[in-house]
């Protein structure tokens, strides 16, 4: 059996209602040369026998199902861990791709050794798959610099969904990075250490098709405890300091990818920067962590 240029990663947890719309749109891509990795993080509803289904008409299709629910976290960097191919695409179970996605974002990957990630623009659609609007993004991450496009992606970037990270990453550069890290927004940090390693180009026509729901997993988990329990189940009870976090995350990314003596010198500038945008933040979740601690103490005094 040959090995596919693309793989396709696609976790899911419940997702009985928009999951078989998902799984014909990733099989009605123009470029079939792929495969389709399904993590199923033990859901309870008719995900696995829709899964089943689907694997047994079409060998490009390969379900897994966890023991247990492992958190959303280690379900998408499992898929990933499960790939074969030299490019990658996360997709999820509720959102939709034209049938030329993979064509085009692999075109200029293909013409392009300096892109490490290319996406197409986003529009909204609603729980009939209506369209609701247009994602506006006006920024840009190609210029050849790091410096210049990690300063975009931190005091530029416009609107907060990393629609990015649904799009299709060179394998081997993905591989590089911690993947998608047990904590709040962790997508954001993997996004920025793949712009440090490479340009990342948006396709001007709309391609991705972004369904917004009450059960979307920033409605379902809106508050910050929620959220990063669905991230890593370990996390309830714990203080959530997701800026913190991020700014490690960050810090990490700077040293760990090869850039020269200069960039890196611009770049950690720009994170020593941006940290004291969000100083009040980082004080706050300081301040939250230190109570929660003294009232840990003094429970068990």
């Amino acid at each position: 059996m040959m090995v596919p240029s693309v793989s396709i990663g696609l976790p899911v947890y419940n997702g009985e209602r928009y999951l078989e719309k998902s799984i014909q749109s990733l099989l009605a891509q123009t470029r079939d040369d792929f495969e389709i990795l399904i993590s199923d993080n033990h859901s309870s509803d008719r995900t696995r026998e829709i899964c089943e289904s689907y694997a047994r008409a079409d060998r490009r299709i390969r379900y897994t199902r966890n023991p247990e629910n492992l958190g959303a976290a280690e379900n998408y960097n499992r898929v990933f861990r499960e790939a074969a191919g030299r490019y990658f695409k996360w997709a999820s179970h509720d959102d939709l791709c034209a049938p030329e996605f993979l064509a085009r974002c692999v075109a200029v990957l293909e013409t392009d050794p300096s892109v490490v990630l290319c996406y197409p623009r986003t529009t909204f659609i609603d729980e009939e798959g209506n369209s609701i609007g247009l994602y506006e993004e006006t920024d840009e991450f190609t210029d050849p610099h790091p410096s210049v496009r990690l300063r975009t992606w931190l005091f530029e970037r416009s609107g907060a969904w990393c629609n990015a990270v649904f799009g299709v990453i060179r394998s081997d550069v993905l591989r590089r990075t911690p993947l998608i890290g047990k904590y709040n927004s962790s997508d954001v940090i993997l996004l920025g250490e793949l712009l440090l390693r490479g340009r990342m180009v948006r396709i001007p026509d709309v391609l991705f098709y972004r369904r917004d729901h009450e059960g979307r997993s920033v409605r379902a988990h809106a508050d910050e405890e929620a959220r990063a329990v669905w991230f890593d189940p370990s996390a309830a009870g714990r203080v959530q300091m997701p800026v913190w976090r991020w700014l490690r995350g960050y810090s990490s990314a700077i040293r760990r990818v090869p850039m020269n003596a200069g960039d890196k010198c611009r770049c950690g500038v720009l994170l020593s920067r941006w940290a004291m945008t969000q100083r009040g933040r980082l004080k706050d979740e300081l301040l939250k962590s230190s109570r929660k601690n003294v009232a840990v103490r003094t429970r068990t005094v």
